[in-house]
């Protein structure tokens, strides 16, 4: 971090030349009519990864970002555009790719964290942590990657809200076959539909006779997934008040760890 640091020559968490090169291919183009842009793209995202990364509101921007209200359009232009999510794919298709893996995973695991969102429209009660807000539903590859995100009302079970991960696993992710999960997935509804989907879902539980923690096999992955999660501060909880959002925090978060360990 330390060598980053010298490079970007003012936060840890600016674009390197590297990583620029990277996406700078992937962003809009300038529009064929009205005035020429004022700020630079990369000013954009170098704020939008300060926010994530510090947690701080938008009108909290420092000064040498650009203004907060043309960050904050910008940042949604990208979101209804699903910037974020292709960088993120990009990201991940690369780094499996330098790691001496196929692009497209055949296996993952299953699992879900529940975060208060003070801010939601639609949030629920997760009895089980007492926790009011909103529900995150993952799946990631063997190595922790995320490949497909659900969020939903804490309310919802974990094998309804993995229901809908299967679906969205199979269009994206077609290579897929099996799934590792955690007891709260060993449901009737989840399995059959898994069966129809081609799908292989094993379930991984603690032993009877374990004391204190243990660490599970293929369980531990996506564990470590949330703990990547939430060294961004602003993914501690769920601040934002729409879904898409909310997702698109999430995946600059990931797709920024993905990017710094493929240029660096």
């Amino acid at each position: 971090m330390a060598e980053i640091s010298k490079k970007t020559k003012r936060y840890p968490t600016d674009l390197t030349d590297e990583e620029w090169a990277l996406i700078a291919p992937m962003l809009p183009g300038a529009a064929r009519t009205g005035r020429p842009a004022a700020v630079d793209p990369r000013e954009v995202l170098n704020a939008i990864r300060y926010l994530a990364r510090a947690g701080c509101g938008w009108r909290m921007l420092p000064n040498d970002f650009p203004p907060w209200q043309t960050v904050y359009w910008h940042f949604r232009r990208f979101v209804r555009r699903f910037l974020f999510h292709t960088i993120h794919d990009m990201a991940l298709m690369l780094d499996r790719e330098m790691q001496g893996r196929e692009p497209s995973p055949t296996g993952g695991v299953i699992d879900s964290q529940s975060v208060k969102a003070p801010e939601a429209k639609t949030r629920g009660y997760d009895a089980g942590k007492k926790i009011v807000g909103r529900k995150r539903h993952i799946a990631v590859d063997t190595d922790g990657r995320l490949l497909m995100l659900n969020l939903t009302p804490a309310d919802i079970s974990d094998s309804a809200g993995a229901q809908l991960i299967l679906d969205a696993v199979r269009k994206r992710w077609p290579w897929i076959k099996h799934l590792f999960a955690d007891g709260a997935y060993d449901r009737t509804k989840l399995m059959d539909k898994a069966a129809y989907l081609d799908f292989v879902i094993e379930i991984i539980k603690r032993s009877d006779t374990a004391k204190g923690f243990e660490v599970l096999p293929r369980r531990w992955v996506v564990e470590r997934t949330f703990g990547w999660m939430t060294r961004w501060r602003r993914l501690v909880r769920d601040y934002e008040e729409r879904i898409d959002v909310s997702e698109a925090m999430i995946h600059i978060a990931l797709g920024s760890l993905l990017l710094r360990r493929i240029a660096h």
